[in-house]
């Protein structure tokens, strides 16, 4: 390549040879000794030359100045866009996580306070019970596989038991190619899975030598191109490349059971280098809102229930925690200023089948099976909470002390695998939870303090549901302190003092947690003590998030990989890939003001004594914070929400109209009823999974009143009979007395104009 003088149209001079042409490799052993010897261009000629090659005119630095302030303004613009979009994405999050609990804490109250013979509480109690069938032996022929036949007509992967390598990877090949896994092997891998869960310690330990690299996941949540992509760049796991996975493995996405399937498999076939966290998403009642549910149902009708059945017991049992090296904790969530590892590590954690509730009574089980529980709600979860921000944590009523006695922890790792076959695996169970700390045998209740008969929460009960909410629900923040997480509803906020203590009580370097979607797949806070990692890319919209996993060697040191598993967004510039999410946030944004437009007019009015159907923008951001209490910047987002103004001020109502949504066309008496469905679309929704009991996806005229008669207990708010009659008769297209309930919810799905023009 040329120097720039010689662009310039000025070659350098050289020396004319005195003597024949020196071949090329002479000339540059000549310069090498000419350098050696101090010999070749001087000290002046090299300045000279430096000079030559890089002046500049002024103008030319005054452009390129303007260019370069130009491009950081248009960077920093494009940044201040993608983060409005991204609180958005975030805000109507755990707005809906906040909904989700409250629900739950309203079912807990129905339980708790209504009689028995209610009708409302005969609706919901069933996600409530606990497991009728209680002996090991007994959930081994209800979860028998054995009666299903595999049809000739089947083309999918086949499996055989023991799993190997090769199977498991055969079964990936075969969800890449989105082929099915047969009910018998999904129920039969399922089995073993829990046989092998029950084994396992609360806390693993596992060590990396000198040969290892460690590789850990962040949240999946259904996204199985995710989880590939992580197989292609990274390799399988295997005995050589061991792997964690921090929780959230289901919900939101359309493949979490070929997620969960492939990640049992590989557990299956190396129990010492495969380790799976439990996340907040492995909850029944969780999944029952977002998706997982229904999920399972729609790929197996026969055998779904059955599926799901044993699906929630495998995840009471999935390990809360694991630690590398004695130095590094891996959590879901976090901690708090009361997180015991010890305390931790001895929990029956497979009586928290759903963390959401705390448990109520201890009851000693007459036939010597497991030790059940029943749970207990809160006296304030009947209403609505006065804002999002203000609803109450799960965890924020206090909880005891937490207790110190350390018990020895030991991983899988640390005792080697028995030989036996699953004959013995109660013998095996036996002594495995001895080597973890346990003092009792499975299927034993531990002795307690207090009054094993009495009806009351125990201390230790309640201490110990406290820290596996708060392992699996909280995140941190910048400030010093722990306090209630108001947000999600959930766990707590902890600073960096807490992160201090808590790692140096138990002697840790670095706390590594998932549960956030970050913008580049991962962040550190708190000094960098605290590492957030997530793996699901493209989460809320396409280009909306890296996806990122971490490589951790035996110098504990993270690196990261980041990816886009959405080739689209790999082929948008920053520019498209901003404007692309922003559009997609500003569109749910603008259905969540239409839906509480009643609120929001009322909200305006109140700026507006003198009827004259103008506010101030001022005024406009202060009450539509009011009404949504979404934390928003408001003002900033304004001109992406406002189309026009007069002299400052706004028309709400034509404000309203120009939202750009539109409802169903139907004759429905009570215009109310519409906008608590529109509200509470995913509340309703829930509550008609819950009642459809035979996932049928039909429910009766009775059950839709009762539903509808539920909803409006939770929110305090009166609907008539025949509004909801009304309501029934006229999505009932077929006028056969049942209502599909996906048909009912698409019917009032609200539509963007916008994003159809």
């Amino acid at each position: 390549m040329m120097d720039e003088s010689e662009q310039r149209g000025h070659p350098t001079p050289t020396l004319q040879p005195l003597g024949p042409a020196l071949s090329e490799e002479q000339e540059r052993l000549s310069v090498k000794q000419q350098r050696v010897m101090g010999c070749g261009m001087g000290k002046a000629d090299r300045q000279q030359k430096r000079c030559d090659r890089v002046t500049i005119s002024v103008p030319a630095i005054r452009a390129a100045l303007l260019i370069q302030r130009w491009y950081r303004q248009y960077v920093a613009r494009l940044e201040v866009r993608r983060r409005c979009t991204w609180n958005i994405f975030q805000s109507i999050e755990y707005a809906g996580e906040q909904d989700q609990i409250k629900l739950y804490n309203f079912f807990g109250f129905l339980m708790d306070h209504f009689t028995p013979a209610s009708s409302e509480r005969n609706l919901i109690s069933h996600i409530f019970r606990k497991n009728e069938i209680c002996r090991d032996a007994e959930w081994e022929r209800y979860f028998c596989y054995k009666s299903i036949e595999v049809s000739d007509s089947y083309i999918g992967p086949h499996l055989t038991f023991p799993l190997t390598f090769c199977e498991v990877s055969k079964l990936v090949e075969a969800f890449k190619h989105q082929q099915q896994l047969h009910a018998r092997y999904v129920l039969q891998l399922l089995g073993e899975t829990w046989r092998l869960l029950r084994i396992l310690p609360n806390i693993s330990h596992i060590s990396s030598c000198h040969t290892k690299q460690i590789t850990i996941c962040g949240d999946l949540h259904g996204q199985l191109e995710d989880l590939l992509l992580i197989f292609y760049k990274n390799g399988l796991p295997s005995s050589e490349k061991p792997y964690v996975f921090n929780g959230d493995f289901v919900d939101r996405g359309k493949n979490s059971l070929e997620i969960l399937l492939t990640l049992f498999g590989f557990l299956l076939v190396y129990p010492h280098d495969v380790h799976l966290n439990r996340g907040n998403h492995e909850d029944h009642i969780v999944n029952l809102r977002y998706g997982f549910t229904k999920e399972v149902w729609g790929k197996y009708r026969v055998h779904g229930k059955t599926i799901l059945k044993l699906l929630q017991k495998i995840f009471s049992w999935l390990p809360l925690a694991t630690v590398i090296e004695n130095k590094v904790l891996i959590v879901h969530g976090g901690i708090s200023d009361t997180t015991d590892l010890n305390l931790i590590a001895r929990v029956d954690r497979h009586k928290y089948v759903s963390a959401l509730r705390p448990p109520k009574a201890t009851h000693h089980a007459a036939n010597g099976g497991k030790a059940q529980t029943t749970n207990n709600g809160s006296e304030e979860a009947g209403g609505p909470a006065e804002g999002r921000r203000r609803v109450c944590s799960l965890t924020s009523n206090g909880s005891a002390a937490a207790h110190r006695h350390v018990l020895p922890r030991r991983s899988l790792n640390n005792a080697p695998m028995s030989s036996q076959p699953n004959g013995s695996v109660e013998e095996e169970l036996k002594r495995r939870r001895r080597l973890a700390g346990f003092d009792q045998s499975y299927g034993e209740r531990r002795k307690s303090e207090s009054d094993p008969e009495s009806g009351d929460k125990t201390e230790t009960d309640v201490d110990e549901w406290k820290q596996i909410v708060d392992m699996l629900w909280s995140d941190p923040m910048p400030q010093n302190g722990c306090v209630p997480n108001e947000v999600r509803g959930g766990g707590c906020y902890w600073g960096p003092d807490v992160t201090e203590e808590v790692l140096g009580r138990h002697n840790l370097q670095l706390l590594i947690r998932s549960h956030e979607c970050k913008q580049d797949g991962y962040e550190f806070c708190h000094n960098r003590r605290v590492l957030t990692i997530f793996s699901a890319s493209n989460y809320y919209e396409v280009g909306s998030n890296r996806g990122a996993y971490i490589r951790m060697g035996p110098d504990l040191v993270p690196h990261f990989i980041q990816y886009q598993a959405s080739r689209t967004c790999r082929e948008l510039t920053l520019r498209q890939s901003v404007g692309w999410t922003e559009r997609s946030a500003l569109r749910a944004l603008r259905e969540q003001l239409f839906v509480h437009k009643s609120d929001l007019i009322g909200a305006f009015q109140e700026f507006d004594p003198n009827n004259k159907g103008m506010i101030s923008l001022r005024h406009w951001a202060s009450a539509t914070e009011r009404v949504l209490n979404l934390g928003l910047p408001w003002r900033v987002l304004r001109p992406q929400l406002v189309s026009s103004t007069q002299y400052g001020m706004l028309d709400y109502q034509r404000w309203i109209r120009e939202l750009s949504i539109t409802e169903p066309k139907l004759e429905i008496s009570d215009n109310s009823i519409l906008e608590t469905m529109y509200k509470n679309h995913s509340n309703l929704e829930t509550i008609f999974r819950i009642i459809d009991t035979d996932n049928s996806g039909l429910i009766s005229f009775e059950e839709f009143r009762q539903t509808w008669k539920l909803l409006s207990s939770h929110l305090k708010t009166e609907i008539s009979d025949k509004a909801i009659a009304d309501l029934a008769e006229s999505i009932d297209f077929n006028k056969d007395g049942s209502i599909d309930i996906n048909e009912f919810m698409e019917a009032f799905r609200l539509v963007d104009i916008s994003a159809h023009s």
